[in-house]
């Protein structure tokens, strides 16, 4: 019955939406190597993964920023990524300080937030004693370009831009990590929702200036999630019969959690917890369930938290309480 309910639910909220636009395939070498747009793009992705995985911490490297610029809340700076859009290339978060605080949360919205969201979040932070950071993904709010309404281009059917677009979103997040370093913090904190809990996991694994994470929606394979998901149809049906999901789960491979856990199992132990629903359609509950899998397989210490609700609907009252609840006690338990 409840499971029956909120599959219902998922859908009138995903439905909303009218204004997906099915995106043409491409292959998109040229947001990789413009150099090499006349390669076979079978061979060419495939050894791309082997190098970008290979040396991730060269794939997500995050170079020194000397423009960053702090206007009243608002920061800017240039992305270490260069992308054809000039809009998107001026990376924009939103900055809610708390007096005396020695600890900052990074927060990264889920895919086409709408400008204003998560600012609550923050403020419950501050409330709780720490600052905060809400980063603007890549074509979002005032980096998409003209032409979209959405911001199509983070997760489409290019296989080359929405690689580029994934690393750019975590060149940014590492970027604003370290902007929170400079500014004193001796603690940093991150939280990410859906698409933004890929990034921050990312980031995470790469960065260890990153003390503690909740990761909001769960997922290892970025292909997977588009070409089972409720709010990604349109990007499956723009890939059409170009791509199988096997040969699309190797090419993005690079942007997925699963490529890492090895490297997470690696590293120093920090803590992190991992929240999922029992009832999403967007990232749906067994690949959520996988990658829970994989970390205990890795032994990797994590705390998990099921939520009987889907994507969507984790976003309406009671749960969004419920969420909200389990990410900030968690960072403020662990964030000493």
């Amino acid at each position: 019955m409840l499971k029956r309910y909120m599959h219902a639910k998922e859908r009138y909220f995903a439905m909303r939406d009218d204004n997906r636009i099915v995106q043409p395939f491409d292959w998109g070498i040229e947001f990789i190597d413009p150099d090499a747009v006349d390669s076979d793009p079978r061979q060419f992705f495939e050894e791309f993964t082997h190098k970008a995985i290979k040396d991730s911490d060269k794939f997500f490297f995050s170079p020194e920023i000397s423009d960053f610029c702090l206007k009243d809340r608002d920061l800017t700076w240039t992305s270490g990524i260069t992308t054809p859009s000039a809009e998107n290339n001026v990376v924009r978060a939103t900055y809610f300080p708390k007096g005396g605080a020695k600890k900052a949360v990074l927060v990264l919205p889920h895919w086409n937030a709408k400008a204003g969201t998560y600012f609550d979040l923050c403020k419950v932070f501050n409330d709780r004693g720490f600052s905060a950071l809400r980063l603007t993904l890549p074509y979002h709010e005032e980096r998409m370009p003209p032409e979209l309404e959405r911001a199509d281009y983070l997760v489409a059917p290019n296989i080359g831009r929405t690689l580029q677009s994934l690393r750019q979103s975590v060149v940014d997040t590492r970027s604003a990590v370290r902007w929170l370093q400079e500014q004193g913090y001796e603690k940093i904190g991150l939280v990410g929702t859906s698409i933004g809990s890929c990034v921050g996991f990312f980031a995470f694994v790469h960065d260890l200036g990153i003390n503690a994470a909740v990761f909001n929606h769960v997922s290892g394979y970025v292909a997977d999630v588009v070409w089972q998901g409720l709010s990604t149809y349109h990007v499956k049906e723009g890939l059409g019969d170009n791509v199988g999901l096997d040969e699309l789960r190797h090419y993005w491979l690079p942007i997925s959690p699963m490529a890492y856990m090895e490297r997470l199992a690696s590293l120093p132990e920090r803590p992190q917890r991992y929240i999922y629903t029992l009832y999403d359609l967007s990232f749906p509950v067994d690949l959520s369930r996988d990658t829970l899998a994989a970390l205990r397989r890795n032994k990797v210490p994590h705390s998990r938290v099921a939520i009987p609700c889907g994507h969507y609907t984790l976003g309406e009252k009671p749960w969004v309480y419920y969420d909200g609840f389990k990410i900030v006690n968690f960072l403020r338990k662990h964030l000493k």
